[in-house]
C-alpha cells in the first residue's frame, strides 16, 4: 500500500544516514517526503478517485421489471450489545440503503440478494447481517435471498450466474468497486445493471492548503487496492 511504501523509503533513508551513506539518505528521505505529500494531498487525493468512482454512472431511476438486486458485502462485527446499525460497517450500510432504496421505487418488487461470509472469527455472516439491517428497515423477509458462502467478489459473481442465471438484475457495490466487480460478474457471463454507491471523492472544494490530510490518504489506499486489483484480474486472465 501507498503509506508503508513511503515509510519503507523513509526508513531505507535514515539506515543509510546512519551508515554515513548521506547521499543516498537525502535522496530516499527526499523522496519519501515528496511521496507522503502526494499521497495524503487533497486536491490530488480526490481528483483521481473521482476519476475513477465515475467509471459508471449513478442510477437514479430503477429499470422495470428487475427481478433482483444483488449487494456485494463488506464487512461486520457480531456484538448484540449494539444495533443493528452499528454492527453492519459503514460501506455495508451505504450499498443496503442504495439498494432499498432501489427496490421501494419498484411496483413488482425485486428480490434483494445480499452476500458475505462470517470471515475468520466472526460467528455470523455478513449476509445474516445484512438480511437483519434489511428486515430493520423494512424489507419483506420473502424478498431477501441470502449467499452467506461468498468469500470475494468473484465468488459473488459465481454465486449470481448459479442463482440468478441469465435473468436481467442490478448490481450494487461502492462506486470505486464497481469497475472490478463488472469484471468479475462480466467473466461469468453476466450482464449487471450497475448502480454505484458510497461516492466518497469530490472536487468542488479542493482543499489546496491542508497537507497530510488522513482523508486523502484514505482515499489514494482505496484507489492504489482496485488499481492492484484490476492488475490481478488482468494476470488471471479476467478482463
Amino acid at each position: 500500500m501507498p503509506f508503508p511504501l513511503g515509510m519503507l523509503l523513509f526508513i531505507l533513508g535514515l539506515v543509510w544516514l546512519f551508515r554515513g551513506k548521506h547521499s543516498r539518505a537525502k535522496i530516499a528521505l527526499s523522496l519519501s517526503l515528496v511521496w507522503l505529500f502526494l499521497i495524503s494531498y487533497p486536491p490530488l487525493a480526490n481528483a483521481l478517485l473521482y476519476s475513477y468512482e465515475n467509471s459508471y454512472p449513478a442510477l437514479h431511476t430503477a429499470p422495470k421489471n428487475i427481478p433482483y438486486i444483488y449487494v456485494l458485502g463488506n464487512g461486520h462485527h457480531t456484538d448484540n450489545t449494539h444495533p443493528i446499525t452499528s454492527q453492519v460497517n459503514e460501506v455495508s450500510s451505504v450499498r443496503l440503503n442504495e439498494a432499498i432504496r432501489l427496490y421501494r421505487q419498484l411496483d413488482e418488487q425485486p428480490t434483494i440478494i445480499v452476500s458475505g461470509y462470517s470471515g475468520l472469527y466472526d460467528p455470523t455472516s455478513g449476509a445474516v447481517m445484512q438480511e437483519r439491517l434489511a428486515l430493520a428497515l423494512g424489507v419483506k423477509k420473502e424478498k431477501l435471498h441470502l449467499e452467506p458462502l461468498a468469500k470475494d467478489t468473484q465468488e459473488e459473481a459465481e454465486a449470481a450466474k448459479k442463482y440468478i442465471g441469465d435473468a436481467p438484475f442490478i448490481l450494487v457495490t461502492s462506486a470505486s468497486h464497481m469497475k472490478r466487480a463488472m469484471r468479475f460478474f462480466n467473466y461469468e457471463g453476466l450482464t449487471p445493471i450497475p448502480a454505484p454507491t458510497n461516492h466518497l471523492a469530490q472536487i468542488k472544494h479542493p482543499h489546496y492548503f491542508t497537507f497530510f490530510d488522513q482523508d486523502a490518504l484514505h482515499k489514494t489506499h482505496i484507489l492504489w487496492y482496485e488499481l492492484v486489483g484490476l492488475l490481478w484480474q488482468k494476470i488471471k486472465g479476467i478482463s
